[in-house]
């Protein structure tokens, strides 16, 4: 679907960003395609001199774009529940690693960590990611853009169902411009530069921030007093 919503004017600014959070795969998939993508993005990243916030795993499309952009120069935040551990993480960990006690914290300091989102080719997990910050989004919980690299094609049915949505009235039109798609990565995060949030609606940021902060008391352990 096109539009004007989401889009600057020509006289605004274009964002630069310093951090963006990936959300991929701890597989590669079947096709050289995906493996290729997160290559170039990774590329993408140290050209621009971006640093990378991911899930934290070091094998399939994690490793692939964590030890590139690694290599390159720029900072590697991997963030990772500890159950995860022994399923995501083979042989020696990629930049710094930060464990976490479950899904709900991982996400958390992905999004608290980051300017922007992205999301390569994965499974449940990373499409869990996506549709949860895309959420947030829309309830105005962030502006921050949500961009989804969509390599060979392989998120057309997702973005069919969105548009659907939008058709059936589950998903209003403005909502629907949360999510930048593309299919390179240089393409991808020029379009990101230029977004520009639209929310009907926006949460009361105040109360999300003390969820927040009570959620991390509980999944660190400690007692929050009233």
């Amino acid at each position: 679907m096109e539009g004007d919503e989401g889009k600057p004017s020509t006289n605004e600014k274009r964002r630069k960003f310093k951090r963006i959070c990936v959300f991929c795969g701890s597989k590669a998939g079947h096709k050289s395609a995906f493996s290729d993508a997160a290559l170039e993005l990774g590329k993408q990243l140290v050209e621009r001199k971006i640093n990378l916030v991911y899930g934290g795993g070091s094998v399939g499309l994690m490793g692939l774009i964590s030890k590139t952009v690694l290599e390159g120069g720029c900072h590697v935040l991997g963030i990772i529940p500890r159950a995860l551990l022994p399923h995501e993480i083979s042989g020696e960990t990629i930049g710094d690693v930060k464990t976490v006690s479950d899904m709900h914290q991982r996400k958390s300091e992905m999004e608290k960590n980051s300017e922007a989102f992205i999301a390569l080719p994965g499974g449940y997990g990373t499409m869990e990611e996506l549709l949860e910050v895309i959420t947030w989004s829309q309830l105005g919980i962030h502006e921050k853009p949500v961009g989804l690299l969509n390599v060979d094609g392989y998120y057309n049915s997702l973005l069919a169902l969105f548009d659907k949505g939008v058709e059936e009235g589950f998903i209003e039109s403005s909502a629907r411009h949360i999510v930048v798609s593309a299919d390179t990565a240089e393409e991808l995060i020029n379009k990101m530069e230029e977004y520009v949030a639209v929310h009907d609606r926006v949460a009361p940021r105040q109360s999300w921030e003390v969820d927040q902060l009570l959620l991390e008391f509980t999944t660190s352990g400690e007692n929050v007093e009233s």
